[in-house]
C-alpha cells in the first residue's frame, strides 16, 4: 500500500512538472504580447529598491499562473476522469473533502485575487501605481483566513494543536485566532519574500517538499499528492525564474503559495514546525517588523532596506548569491525540521 502511494506521488510530481514546463512558452508569449511588465516603485517612495531593481522594469509578471493553473487544472482533470471512468484514474484523483477541498479552494481564490492585484499594478492603478495597498491586502488575507478557520473549526471540528515532543493539546477557543494568524502571516511573508529572481519559488519548493513528506507519513496521501504537485510545478517554474528571470512570479503566485502553505501546515498540524519549514519567510517578515518599529519609534533604520534580501543586495551581494544562500538556509532548516518531526513521533509512541 505504502509503496503504491510513493509511486503515485512521484508520478503526479512528474506529470505536474512536464505540464507546467509545457505551459511556460504559452504563458510567456501571452505576457509579452500584452506587455504585462512589472512596474518598479518610484525612486521617491523606495529609493534603495529602485536603485537596485530599475533595470528589471518591464520584465513580465504574473508568471505564477503557471504554478496554480497546473496544479488546479490537473486536479480538475483527474477528478473528472475518475468521476466518469473510474478505474485507473481513481489512483490519480486526490480531491478529498477532509484533505484537499480547502487548500484547492483557497489556492484558487488567492490566485485570482493576486492576479487582480498584478493587473492593477501593470496598469499603474493603486498607491504609487503598484496595485492593491498593503492594508487592503492584509484585509483580503484576513477574510480568506476567516473562511478557512470556519471550515476547520466548524466543518472539520478541529480544536487541537500538535506540540512537538508533547503531543496534541486542546486549545478550544484559541484555534480560530491561531488559524487567522498563521494564514495572514504566511500570505504576508510570501508576498514580501517574492523580491528576487527565484527566491520565493526556491524556498517554497523546500517548504512544500517537507509538507509532502509530513503528509505522507501521517497517512494523508491525497494531501501529500497535492503538495507534491506544487513541488513539480515549482520545479518547472524555477527553470525559467532563476536569475536572470524570464518572468516574475507576481502576487498571483506569491499569494496562492503563501496562503496554501499556511493551510497545509494547519491540515498536518505542524504549525510549530513552520519556522523550520519556512525559515526565510519568517526572517523576511521579522526584518520588516523590526524596521517598521525602529523607524516609527526611534526614527532610524536597522537595515539599509527591507525585506532583508534587499539589505544584502545594498551591501553589494549579487542577487544570485543572496538567492542561493537563502536556498541553502532553507534546505538545512527543512532537513532539521523533518528530523525533529520524526524524533517527536518516535518519542511520543
Amino acid at each position: 500500500m505504502t509503496s503504491s502511494q510513493v509511486i503515485r506521488v512521484l508520478i503526479l510530481t512528474g506529470i505536474s512538472f512536464f505540464v507546467a514546463l509545457s505551459l511556460t512558452p504559452v504563458v510567456t508569449r501571452i505576457l509579452y504580447k500584452y506587455k504585462a511588465g512589472k512596474q518598479i516603485r518610484s525612486s521617491e517612495s523606495a529609493p534603495v529598491f529602485y536603485s537596485l531593481h530599475q533595470k528589471k522594469e518591464g520584465t513580465p509578471t504574473m508568471g505564477g499562473v503557471i504554478i496554480w493553473v497546473t496544479v488546479l487544472g490537473l486536479s480538475a482533470v483527474f477528478f473528472l476522469l475518475n468521476y466518469f471512468f473510474g478505474g485507473f484514474w481513481s489512483r490519480l484523483n486526490f480531491i478529498d473533502r477532509g484533505q484537499t477541498y480547502l487548500p484547492i479552494a483557497i489556492m484558487l481564490i488567492a490566485a485570482i485575487l493576486g492576479l487582480t492585484d498584478d493587473i492593477l499594478g501593470v496598469k499603474r492603478i493603486g498607491p504609487h501605481g503598484g496595485g492593491i495597498s498593503i492594508k487592503h491586502k492584509l484585509l483580503m488575507y484576513f477574510i480568506i483566513a476567516l473562511a478557512g478557520a470556519y471550515w476547520f473549526a466548524v466543518k472539520l471540528g478541529w480544536s487541537t494543536l500538535y506540540v512537538p515532543f508533547l503531543g496534541l493539546t486542546e486549545i478550544d477557543g484559541w484555534y480560530i485566532p491561531l488559524f487567522l494568524f498563521i494564514i495572514v502571516a504566511t500570505a504576508f511573508s510570501a508576498d514580501i519574500t517574492d523580491g528576487l529572481d527565484g527566491l520565493l519559488g526556491g524556498v517554497s519548493l523546500f517548504s512544500f517538499g517537507s509538507l509532502a513528506v509530513v503528509s505522507f507519513v501521517l497517512g494523508r496521501y491525497d494531501l501529500a499528492a497535492f503538495s507534491s504537485m506544487i513541488v513539480g510545478a515549482l520545479l518547472a517554474f524555477l527553470w525559467f525564474n532563476i536569475y536572470p528571470a524570464r518572468f516574475f512570479m507576481g502576487d498571483t503566485g506569491s499569494m496562492a503559495l503563501g496562503i496554501t502553505l499556511g493551510v497545509v501546515a494547519m491540515l498536518t498540524n505542524t504549525v510549530l514546525f513552520l519556522p523550520f519549514f519556512a525559515p526565510i519567510l519568517v526572517i523576511e517578515s521579522i526584518s520588516v517588523i523590526i524596521q517598521t518599529i525602529s523607524k516609527k519609534f526611534f526614527k532610524k533604520k536597522v537595515f539599509i532596506s527591507t525585506p532583508i534580501h534587499h539589505h544584502f543586495e545594498a551591501l553589494g551581494w549579487p542577487e544570485s548569491r543572496v538567492t542561493m544562500r537563502f536556498w541553502i538556509i532553507s534546505a538545512i532548516s527543512n532537513g532539521l525540521g523533518l528530523v525533529l518531526f520524526f524524533l517527536s513521533r518516535v518519542i511520543l509512541r
